[in-house]
């Protein structure tokens, strides 16, 4: 993925990326870094707990193999800054890699397991194509759980 103005810095090595992903501070690096090209620097910045929503919401577009695009999906979705925006479009991607017939589920019940994100969305992913029976059991089984918490922050 590419963001016009945004090119990764010449003479960096996929390497550099990674390590500069996982241990930077720093929100214009990391903002930077969400251009690269690569899904396992993005799965990286996905993990950095200090990624900005703005980083992640770029990361939310991603696209790459199936398997690199839902974990990236998981990671997202379990993110401590993922705003409404973030987790939208997580949403919307779950949902439509379900209805496509993949198995996007780690991500799935991650969002089932997220306060911040409306119930009744997650609710709706059980009745697409590519849900399993288990899969429906896990996201009915996660949504009791926040629904016995009490009312989450949206």
């Amino acid at each position: 993925m590419t963001v016009p103005g945004c090119p990764p810095r010449a003479g960096t090595s996929p390497s550099d990326h990674l390590a500069a992903a996982r241990g930077s501070r720093d929100p214009a690096e990391l903002r930077r870094l969400a251009a690269t090209p690569y899904p396992f620097v993005w799965q990286a910045l996905a993990e950095n707990r200090r990624t900005p929503a703005d980083a992640l919401a770029l990361l939310a577009h991603a696209r790459s193999d199936e398997w690199n695009h839902h974990r990236l999906l998981r990671l997202l979705a379990e993110h401590p800054g993922a705003d409404g925006e973030v987790l939208g479009a997580v949403l919307r991607a779950v949902a439509a890699s379900l209805s496509a017939g993949a198995r996007p589920y780690g991500a799935a019940l991650a969002l089932a397991g997220n306060p911040r994100v409306d119930p009744d969305g997650v609710a709706a992913l059980g009745a697409l194509r590519g849900a399993s029976a288990r899969l429906r059991r896990g996201l009915r089984g996660r949504l009791a759980v926040r629904g016995s918490a009490g009312p989450g922050p949206r």
